[in-house]
């Protein structure tokens, strides 16, 4: 059987993600083999890189070129452009990947550009559907300088919110102001928003950020929260929430939402598209050749950079 090299845990080295080789995979009927030209890191991913097996292979987010097209005729056909997404093992140079989770790319996106939008772009389109039409609705989305962030400032702008950014740095207002904010929130403290209630508010940071935002909602609005970066525990005054009346918080899974409401297919085919026409951008703040995803990684969890980094996988 061919080897193929791919990105995986080893505990003995520093940095823990090194280059491998594996037998090339076999794939399902309903999956397509994909030669992976660039692919994207996200904390999730990288987390669990630093207390895995040794073995494990890490990876989400993918783009490249089907070698091979799926054998029951579903999905892309041998030799097209694509993005996709696997629940693991997506930094490999060849993976097979379920056609519901690949779109094809319009000619004028790069891989670069379409490995940041599996993840990132997901996350932030399913959490903003949560709030149905946003249509000068007010909308608060915190880490916002995070890919997500990012991503969820542009596509509710693009619905026509009024978008409020919570950012941690003073020089990061530029970032989110450049990606559609209207106005910003500086600090951990959200107790003193003058900005709101919200609409919706998209929220990844936990702790007393999302205590503060649950006291932040309008009535009938929703929190949705899909990260906790500065905590799990949560203290809140349940008595000013409940009160609201219609005021719900949502615990927002990806790899659920792409089974319950829509496929990961739809939404890539949507956000490339998005990309296509110039309406969003996509946030890659480093490129560089997956041999350093080591230190890519750490960088990463040391907040080094906003944004996206993109590895690129040399044949």
């Amino acid at each position: 059987m061919s080897k193929i090299r791919a990105v995986t845990v080893d505990p003995t080295v520093t940095g823990r993600l090194v280059l491998r080789e594996f037998d090339a995979p076999n794939p399902a009927p309903h999956e397509a083999l994909v030669r992976v030209a660039a692919i994207s890191l996200n904390r999730g991913e990288v987390r669990r890189s630093t207390t895995a097996e040794a073995g494990w292979r890490p990876g989400w987010d993918l783009a490249g070129v089907v070698e091979t097209a799926a054998a029951d005729g579903s999905g892309p056909s041998q030799g097209a452009r694509v993005v996709g997404l696997l629940r693991f093992g997506a930094w490999g140079e060849l993976v097979a990947v379920p056609t519901e989770t690949l779109a094809e790319l319009p000619d004028s996106v790069s891989f670069a550009q379409a490995a940041t939008l599996p993840v990132a772009g997901l996350t932030a389109y399913h959490a903003l559907l949560q709030g149905g039409s946003l249509l000068e609705q007010p909308v608060l989305i915190t880490a916002a300088t995070g890919g997500v962030g990012n991503f969820a400032i542009q596509l509710a702008k693009l619905s026509g919110a009024r978008v409020v950014a919570h950012i941690r740095k003073p020089e990061d207002e530029a970032i989110v102001k450049a990606a559609g904010a209207t106005a910003v929130v500086l600090g951990e403290d959200l107790s003193n928003d003058k900005f709101g209630p919200y609409h919706l508010i998209a929220e990844s940071v936990g702790g007393k950020v999302l205590g503060d935002a649950l006291g932040l909602i309008a009535p009938d609005g929703v929190l949705v929260s899909f990260g906790t970066s500065g905590g799990g525990e949560v203290t809140f005054n349940a008595s000013r929430f409940y009160s609201l009346g219609g005021a719900k918080l949502y615990g927002l899974i990806l790899f659920r939402e792409l089974k319950a409401v829509e496929s990961a297919a739809i939404g890539l085919k949507r956000l490339a598209n998005l990309v296509a026409t110039g309406q969003i951008r996509t946030p890659i703040s480093i490129e560089a050749s997956w041999t350093k995803v080591a230190e890519v990684a750490q960088q990463l969890l040391d907040r080094q950079y906003s944004g996206k980094a993109v590895l690129h996988i040399a044949d």
